[in-house]
């Protein structure tokens, strides 16, 4: 995409979140004016016709027909000079020249939002490539198309066939790279786990700037790991990072929000918590996330509190977290419920009394289990044999 070289975010990757938030239903009406303009603003001086006609399909912009006509000439103008500098290349130069040309074929579908001609095309130029780095460069194309229309089959395939290409060769500046797609691709698909393992990979070698700026990367990197990593590997690979030490404070209430969790802070947390969130709920990876990420941070914070007590006042924990002891009472009673925290509350003295899972115990008790089961199985084929 036109962002491909430098230090910017692709276009089209910023077009495709613009979008995201006029479709929005907390986004402010007066913020969706002055985006559906940057919008169209954006589609018009890309000459985007396909990209106009869907949007317009989706009632996300209202369809002028003289400007799409005009976008549309525009398309069919442009296709015409690089068919006849492919057809060129193809009589009068070498392979490099007409690798190029197709590849320039591409980019400009990919730049109008032609969905299905620029995999097409990109397919046609794989063919006419050699060397393994550009054809993880095509795959690149690919990934960010994938990212722009959230096609996550798409997205699946092309880093299957990246990690295929990279046993064939490779160099480490495009491996690293795939890590930080991978960890989008993981975190968009809910897999913070190995989102958060991709991410801590990369952050000493990010170049990803296609993708988004080092801040956004940082961000979601602090938030993958507060629900991934134990409190140890925590302060370890997060809260005394140098990469993330540099740039935290640069984004709102990230720095309150990673360290209050580590000092157990817990009321700055929460309010930190809570500035967070019209963050995390107007990204266009997390949102679909937003109700299962605030449940299982609240689970990381509870779970850390009450692992320092045997039994604890709820008016205590009410206090400690800045909250009312009916709101605190409520929310545990749910986690309880959903098996999340190991703990039990004695409604008549007011109290929480833990019973966290003995590890050893549970050891023990299913390797009994297994046992059983194996003899079980030895018998029935000792009796097979005996016939």
């Amino acid at each position: 995409m036109d962002a491909q070289d430098g230090n910017q975010q692709s276009q089209q990757l910023i077009l495709g979140h613009n979008v995201f938030l006029l479709k929005h239903p907390d986004v402010p009406d007066i913020e969706k004016v002055r985006l559906k303009d940057e919008v169209l603003n954006s589609v018009i001086s890309n000459e985007m016709a396909p990209y106009y006609d869907t949007l317009a399909a989706d009632k996300v912009v209202e369809l002028d027909q003289n400007v799409l006509d005009s976008m549309r000439a525009k398309n069919e103008e442009e296709i015409k000079k690089l068919d006849e500098k492919i057809a060129d290349a193809e009589e009068n130069l070498g392979e490099s020249e007409v690798r190029e040309a197709h590849l320039a074929k591409s980019l400009y579908y990919i730049r109008i939002g032609d969905k299905e001609k620029a995999l097409e095309q990109l397919k046609l130029t794989e063919t006419k490539t050699v060397a393994v780095g550009q054809k993880m460069d095509l795959v690149f194309y690919t990934l960010q198309i994938g990212f722009f229309y959230m096609d996550f089959d798409l997205i699946s395939k092309s880093i299957d066939k990246a990690k295929n290409l990279f046993e064939e060769g490779g160099d480490w500046e495009r491996k690293n790279r795939l890590k930080v797609y991978e960890g989008l691709y993981c975190m968009a698909t809910r897999n913070f786990k190995k989102a958060t393992d991709l991410f801590l990979g990369s952050i000493s070698t990010f170049t990803t700037y296609e993708l988004f700026p080092y801040e956004t990367f940082i961000f979601y990197t602090v938030l993958t790991s507060i629900i991934s990593l134990d409190r140890v590997s925590l302060k370890q690979k997060v809260v005394d990072a140098p990469e993330i030490l540099t740039v935290i404070r640069k984004i709102p209430n990230l720095s309150e929000f990673l360290n209050s969790l580590y000092d157990c802070q817990y009321k700055s947390f929460f309010l930190a918590f809570a500035g967070l969130t019209e963050q995390i709920k107007l990204d266009r990876y997390l949102h679909p996330h937003f109700r299962f990420y605030m449940r299982e941070v609240r689970t990381v914070v509870y779970s850390q509190f009450l692992e320092s007590y045997k039994s604890v006042t709820i008016e205590a924990m009410a206090k400690a977290f800045g909250v009312t002891v009916e709101f605190i009472d409520l929310e545990l009673s749910r986690f309880i419920a959903a098996g999340k925290l190991h703990c039990k509350i004695d409604k008549v003295a007011g109290v929480l009394e833990t019973n966290r899972p003995d590890a050893k115990n549970a050891l023990y008790q299913a390797t009994i289990k297994q046992g059983d089961f194996l003899l079980n199985r030895i018998q029935k084929l000792s009796r097979v044999i005996d016939l």
